[in-house]
């Protein structure tokens, strides 16, 4: 074998046949070595160099066929394809394995072991510090392992670790990803930690970095689960971004893996049972939405078009179901119609199911006998603006959404169910007693415009029929009514967003926004009293008992806690005319004057006695006057919040209002007249507080 020198471009075979030099192989070089296996060695005179500008193409017979195409496109004028929209789904840590695996899930959907994984995505700024504390020491509380103890966190190499340094390496942050992974066949495993690891040890090879993480494993529900905390960091400190097709598709495909391959694919009988548990359910189930891929777009199904399905067997059962629901009808033999609603009908049963189970047994944990007819859903009834009851269980109820949920027995005698946020389930436990109170919107503005330009165009709304209805608008006034509308079709899909950029509008549009704003608004929590109903007949405090007024007495039910409280009032009203701080004048209680502020100001200063070793500084009671200092935070009496304001040397108690909250470490100034607190927050003058 012999070396041959050619000064320029090469263009040609070797004469032996058996190399091809390709010119890009030699970027930025003009002299590249020619070998030749041939045996005859190559000169000079069997080449045929083509001249050109550097890195010219020469000729299209030497390009691919994929470049010929993509060359004949251009001069055709197509110009360069370009997605017909950004999503943002490719962006981010694993969009090639969530991609992947999402189509063969399409492929044996039916054979592998489901895996259910929620995702929720929270911001560390502002409170979000405070929320993850909040939700790590929530997910370790009592009752959640199977021998009713408190959880313990984990991680990929400790059985046991602290949640404090978890949080002190997460401090800086920008976001948190929560996870709960529940697999179907969760039950069977004796420890869900080796498929956790597994899970997180898979996801760091997708994703290319590790992973900082703690988990804590629940077995107080009837499908056992894990609930998983990731730091939103790579292992170079940058913040982690994942892909949103892995988020939605890779992260089940790799959990479902790992279950398949410790039990096995699903047997032909277990799909057929999994199906005929699903043909009288009242929720959404695979075969609802296997009807609805079936249907026309009229949304009509017929049995005979289904074929050889594996679920086949089971549709006409369904929709039996579905016909007794109101969801389908028959309209000629073997072809089904089905319900434009269908899917968000059965969504709403089956959450409202699952309530319903919910309440059930936390009732059972605390032995409370109630019937059916007795459990309310808060906020599903629109004339009930707020309830009061004593908390009897609180849970995490979506934790997507980050709300929790309170079980209350109310004083109307019926025990209900209310979803609240997480920050309002940091200051409430079981037995306090709270009132819950749902706010009410009205019809706003925007939609009425919206309506009425709808009703114009055929139920067509658009930024130009806007204009035109309404030639002073301007384009950010528009833009808000296009916000609008996005926000009630992405939550709620009350509206339909056409390619044009137009909406389709149906008639009431301004009542289902008022709808649609009420169901987006949380309800607030006032603890009216942190201890339980039956320790506030002889407390030396001015009680929530104490405030009640006569009206809500015949607003009190005679069974439940409504029956609880007419004993409770009875006693403390015997309790304080036995301390002569009121007197009975028939069915009036008279109180002493002075004696709820008397009352109050003991309750003041037992929790001034217990805050003196902590702080280290000696109590001032408040008085008329200026107040001034560092609001240190909220403490819950019984007598009600107040505010610690702390000055260089001592420390004052004063009533909180909703003011101070953020407010917290920074100087506040007020004036206290009577029972009650002017605020001014910002600087104060004086020395500053260490």
């Amino acid at each position: 074998m012999r070396q041959v020198w050619w000064e320029g471009k090469i263009k040609r075979w070797c004469p032996s046949g058996a190399i091809l030099l390709s010119s890009h192989l030699f970027q930025g070089c003009n002299r590249a070595p020619l070998w030749c296996n041939g045996g005859t060695v190559a000169d000079d005179r069997e080449f045929e160099p083509r001249l050109g500008r550097i890195r010219s193409g020469g000729g299209g017979r030497g390009k691919t066929y994929l470049q010929r195409v993509l060359r004949a496109a251009s001069l055709a004028g197509t110009g360069r394809v370009r997605p017909s929209g950004f999503t943002g789904s490719r962006i981010g840590r694993g969009f090639g394995a969530g991609r992947i695996m999402a189509s063969r899930d399409r492929l044996s959907a039916f054979r592998s072991r489901r895996v259910i994984i929620k995702t929720r995505i929270v911001k560390m700024r502002g409170t979000g510090a405070k929320a993850a504390a909040l939700h790590l020491r929530y997910i370790q509380r009592d009752g959640v392992t199977r021998a009713g103890t408190p959880g313990e966190l984990y991680d990929k190499e400790a059985d046991r670790v602290d949640g404090g340094e978890f949080l002190k390496r997460a401090g800086k942050d920008r976001h948190q990803f929560r996870f709960i992974v529940s697999a179907e066949d969760s039950g069977e495993y004796q420890d869900l930690k080796p498929l956790v690891r597994k899970l997180m040890t898979r996801m760091e090879a997708d994703l290319g970095t590790g992973l900082d993480w703690v988990a804590v494993d629940h077995h107080n529900t009837g499908h056992p689960h894990t609930h998983i905390v990731l730091r939103g960091r790579d292992n170079l400190g940058q913040d982690l971004i994942i892909a949103r097709d892995y988020i939605t598709h890779g992260m089940r495909e790799r959990a479902a893996e790992i279950v398949t391959l410790d039990f096995g694919p699903r047997s032909d009988i277990e799909v057929e049972d999994r199906f005929a548990r699903q043909v009288t359910q009242e929720r959404l189930t695979d075969l609802d939405r296997l009807l609805r891929r079936a249907a026309s777009p009229e949304g009509d199904v017929t049995l005979a078009d289904a074929g050889s399905h594996v679920a086949h067997p089971h549709w006409a059962g369904r929709l039996q179901t579905l016909g007794r629901l109101g969801l389908a009808e028959e309209t000629t033999p073997g072809r089904w119609r089905l319900s434009p609603d269908m899917e968000s009908a059965m969504r709403v049963m089956g959450e409202r199911g699952d309530i319903i189970k919910t309440m059930q047994r936390e009732l059972a944990a605390q032995s409370v006998d109630r019937g059916h007819a007795d459990l309310s859903i808060f906020g599903a009834d629109r004339d009930q603006a707020q309830v009061i009851g004593q908390v009897i269980a609180q849970g995490l109820s979506d934790e997507k959404a980050g709300t929790h949920y309170l079980v209350l027995d109310g004083v109307d005698g019926k025990v209900h169910y209310v979803r609240i946020s997480e920050e309002a389930d940091a200051e409430i436990a079981n037995g306090a007693i709270v009132r819950v109170a749902l706010p009410r919107h009205g019809i706003r503005e925007v939609d009425r415009t919206v309506e009425a330009i709808a009703a114009r165009h055929g139920g067509i709304y658009s930024p130009d029929k806007h204009r035109a209805y309404d030639p002073t608008a301007r384009s950010e006034f528009i833009e808000a009514h296009t916000r609008r509308l996005e926000a009630m079709r992405r939550l709620a899909r009350l509206v339909e967003r056409h390619p044009d950029g137009s909406w389709s509008v149906a008639p009431g549009h301004a009542e289902r926004g008022a709808s649609f704003d009420q169901a987006q608004t949380k309800p607030r929590v006032e603890v009216l009293s942190p201890v339980p109903l039956d320790g506030l007949a002889q407390t030396r405090a001015r009680t929530w008992l104490d405030q009640l007024e006569s009206a809500e007495h015949t607003e009190l039910s005679d069974a439940g806690f409504g029956h609880a409280l007419r004993g409770a009032l009875a006693q403390r009203r015997a309790w304080l005319v036995a301390q002569d701080l009121a007197t009975v004048e028939g069915a009036e209680l008279i109180y002493r004057k002075g004696a709820l502020t008397s009352l109050a100001q003991q309750d003041v200063s037992k929790a001034a006695e217990s805050l003196v070793a902590a702080l280290g500084k000696p109590y001032a009671a408040a008085r008329d006057g200026q107040i001034e200092g560092r609001y240190r935070g909220p403490v819950q009496l019984v007598s009600g919040k107040v505010a610690i304001v702390e000055k260089s040397r001592e420390f004052t108690l004063v009533p909180w209002r909703p003011a101070l909250e953020r407010q917290l470490g920074k100087p506040v100034r007020g004036v206290m007249r009577g029972v009650g607190v002017s605020w001014t927050v910002g600087r104060t003058r004086g020395p500053a507080i260490s």
